[in-house]
């Protein structure tokens, strides 16, 4: 999916809906680090993605003016 196309649909969200995805998003990423930290190596190539899109979540949520 290009990143117009996933701009698109996460505009088309409700605030609710994108700070669970967001906050399902955080979770991710916090024990992809327990587990780099915990030298499984595996963990490194996924954070990535996860991290982009949670901050295209947060820039559609400042673009709503949704705080936080």
């Amino acid at each position: 999916m290009k990143v117009a196309e996933v701009l698109t649909d996460l505009r088309g969200l409700t605030p609710d809906d994108l700070r669970a995805r967001a906050r399902d998003l955080e979770e991710q990423v916090f024990r992809l680090r327990l587990q780099q930290s915990m030298g499984q190596g595996e963990a490194g190539h996924k954070m990535r993605p996860l991290r982009r899109e949670l901050a295209r979540i947060k820039t559609v949520l400042r673009e709503k003016g949704v705080r936080d």
